[in-house]
C-alpha cells in the first residue's frame, strides 16, 4: 500500500485589487479633496521609485498633468538612475518639473552633527525634502500629495514628519504589491514597477534588506494580521515565525509614528480629542 502524500501547503499570497475601480476611486478622491481645499494644482516629490510615479498618474488623471507640478530633490548621494527614472514619468504624463538640490541645506546641519549615522542623516533628508514640498506648495499655490503606501505605514518604514506630512495621500491604503499592480494598470514605466525599491538615502540600499523581508511577504502577512489573524494561525498557514514576529514586532513598536501628536489633556475640548469634525470618524 503507498503512503499517503500530503498537498504541499500554498502560503497565502498579498491581496488585489481591481485596478480599473481603484483608480476610479482614487481620481475621485483626489478631485473631491481638492474642491473641499479649494484647490486646483498639487504639488509631489517625484523620487524615481513606482510610489512617487502611481502617485503622479493618479494626480495627472485628476487634475490634468497642467495642474501638477512635480519635485526632484537629489542629494550629492542619489543615484543618477533615481532622476532619470523620474524624468520618463514628466514625459509620460507631460506634467511639471523642477529639481531642487538638497545637498547644501541637508550638509549644512550635518556639519554640527559629523559622526550621525545613516538612519539620522536619513531621516534629515527626508525632513529637508518636506520642507522643499511645503514651501514649493506656498510658491504654487498647489497641495502637497503624499506618497506613502500601506505597507510602509504599518511597518514604520518612514519619516515622521517628512512622508507622512503631506495633507492627502491616495495610496496610503494600498499595500506595495498593490501599488505594482496598480502602476501596470496605469502604464508606469516598466523600470519604475521592475527595479529593486529603495529610499536612495545611501549607496546599494534596498528596502526589503532593510526590513529583512520581502513586500510580498510581509504583504500578505500584514494583510493577515489585519483580518484579526493571530501569529499561531500565521505559522500554521506557512509563515515562518520569525517572518510573523518581524512584522508584529515592526507593527506594534511603530504605533505611534500613525497619528497625530499626543497631547495632555487638560480641559474637556481638547483639540482631536473633543474638537472633531464628521469626516475625522
Amino acid at each position: 500500500m503507498l503512503p499517503i502524500v500530503e498537498p504541499a501547503r500554498q502560503i497565502p499570497g498579498p491581496p488585489g485589487i481591481d485596478p480599473a475601480v481603484a483608480t476610479e476611486w482614487l481620481v475621485a478622491f483626489l478631485r473631491d479633496e481638492l474642491v473641499v481645499r479649494r484647490q486646483t494644482r498639487a504639488v509631489l516629490g517625484l523620487s524615481g521609485g513606482v510610489d512617487s510615479a502611481v502617485t503622479a498618474f493618479l494626480c495627472a488623471r485628476a487634475l490634468g498633468p497642467d495642474n501638477v507640478y512635480a519635485i526632484r530633490m537629489p542629494y550629492k548621494t542619489s543615484q543618477a538612475s533615481s532622476l532619470a527614472d523620474a524624468a520618463l514619468v514628466v514625459e509620460a504624463l507631460g506634467i511639471h518639473c523642477a529639481t531642487i538640490d538638497i545637498s547644501a541645506a541637508v550638509d549644512g546641519y550635518l556639519q554640527y552633527e559629523p559622526n550621525a549615522d545613516a538612519r539620522r542623516r536619513g531621516n534629515v533628508m527626508a525632513r529637508t525634502r518636506m520642507v522643499v514640498l511645503f514651501d514649493q506648495s506656498a510658491k504654487l499655490d498647489a497641495l502637497p500629495i503624499g506618497t506613502g503606501n500601506k505597507t510602509e505605514r504599518l511597518l514604520g518604514y518612514f519619516t515622521w514628519h517628512a512622508d507622512d506630512t503631506p495633507p492627502l495621500n491616495p495610496i496610503g491604503d494600498l499595500l506595495k504589491c498593490q501599488v505594482w499592480e496598480l502602476a501596470r494598470y496605469l502604464g508606469v514605466p516598466g523600470r519604475l514597477i521592475d527595479k529593486a525599491p529603495t529610499a536612495d538615502l545611501e549607496a546599494d540600499q534596498t528596502d526589503e534588506a532593510d526590513l529583512g523581508i520581502s513586500y510580498r511577504d510581509a504583504d500578505a502577512i500584514l494583510n493577515l494580521i489585519l483580518l484579526g489573524y493571530s501569529d499561531a494561525q500565521l505559522v500554521e498557514r506557512g509563515f515562518s515565525p520569525q517572518q510573523v514576529a518581524l512584522v508584529r514586532r515592526r507593527v506594534d513598536g511603530t504605533h505611534w509614528k500613525r497619528h497625530l501628536p499626543t497631547t495632555a489633556m487638560l480641559t474637556g475640548t481638547a483639540i482631536n480629542e473633543f474638537y472633531l469634525r464628521p469626516v475625522d470618524f
